[in-house]
C-alpha cells in the first residue's frame, strides 16, 4: 500500500501545477492533438502529485489525463498531458 503524503508537494514553488482533466477534456485535448492516449508521456499512479490529487478529485482512475502548467521564461507558460499509469 502506498502512503499518503504528509504535505502537498503541489504546493512547492518547484511543482508545476497539476490538473487532472475530465474525461470530455481529455477527449478535446487528444482530438486537438490527434493523438491516442498511448502517445502521451506517462506518470505513475504512486507519484507523489497523483497521490494529493486523490485528496482531493478521489481515486484516479489508470488511463486519466493529468495536465501540467508550468511557467517557462521564454514561452511564458508551456502546457504538458501525462497519462497515469500503475
Amino acid at each position: 500500500m502506498v502512503e499518503t503524503p504528509q504535505i502537498n508537494v503541489l504546493e512547492h514553488n518547484l511543482v508545476p501545477e497539476h490538473r487532472l482533466l475530465s474525461k470530455e477534456e481529455a477527449e478535446q485535448v487528444l482530438a486537438k492533438l490527434r493523438i491516442t492516449k498511448d502517445q502521451l508521456p506517462k506518470i505513475r499512479k504512486g507519484d507523489a502529485c497523483i497521490r494529493v490529487l486523490e485528496k482531493i478529485y478521489g481515486n484516479i482512475e489508470e488511463g486519466s489525463i493529468i495536465q501540467i502548467t508550468r511557467k517557462s521564461k521564454t514561452a511564458e507558460v508551456a502546457v504538458a498531458y501525462r497519462l497515469v499509469r500503475g
